[in-house]
Formats: structure tokens, sequence, C-alpha cells
């Protein structure tokens, strides 16, 4: 089993900056799982925002945030971040991180229970 704890959400202005940080916790090694991250608005399905392979620091975004999201890891403490800049308020939705082996998923083994950022115009 795997933990994860996302923090960092809130409130920004359009055009500002925020952080997101997942830690993770417990299972076998932190480089044995891709991170991903996804998030959901009010009345929308879930989207992947994008993911970082396991130890090379790969990554992929998703179109909508590619050039103002930035995804990467610390595997000495088990952590990710979610690096956005130029937030649009259609970027408001609570933001999970999550783990799987493979980073080529939107079913991904493990989930926090997610951070809200709300974007005001």
């Amino acid at each position: 089993q795997v933990y994860l704890v996302e923090s960092g959400g809130g409130l920004v202005q359009a055009g500002g900056s925020l952080r997101l940080t997942c830690g993770a916790s417990g299972g076998t090694s932190f480089t044995w799982y891709a991170m991903l991250w996804f998030r959901q608005a009010p009345g929308k399905e879930r989207e992947s925002v994008g993911s970082i392979a396991r130890t090379d620091g790969s990554t992929n975004y998703a179109t909508s945030v590619k050039d103002r999201f930035t995804i990467s890891r610390d595997n000495a403490q088990n952590t990710v971040y979610l690096q956005m800049d130029s937030l649009e308020p259609e970027d408001t939705a609570v933001y999970f991180c999550a783990a799987n082996p493979s980073r080529w998923t939107t079913y991904p083994t493990y989930w926090g229970r997610g951070t809200q950022v709300t974007v005001s115009s």
C-alpha cells in the first residue's frame, strides 16, 4: 500500500503560480512508481494533467497545460511536485497525485485525496 498526500493548493489570481507537493509513504521503493497528476473540475470528468517516469525524469503533459505546468520528483524525499504557472480560471479543480508502476495509464493503482486549486479571474 502506498499512501499519497497532496498539499499546496489554494486560491490564486489568474496569471499566478502555485506549486503542489505530493508526499509518498509505505509500499516499496518510491522509484518503483511513476507518478501522475490528475484533476477534476466541478461537473466535469477527471482528466490527466501529466506524469513523470520512475527514474529518468521523462515527463508528459496534457495539451491544455503544456508549457505552463512542470512535473518533477525528488526520489530521495519520496516527493513529486507540480509547478503551475500562468494559471487560468479553467485550471480550477481538485488536483490528485497518483502512483503506478507504469505512467501510461488513466487508472493508476494508488491515489491521494486531492487538494483544491481555485484560480480567480
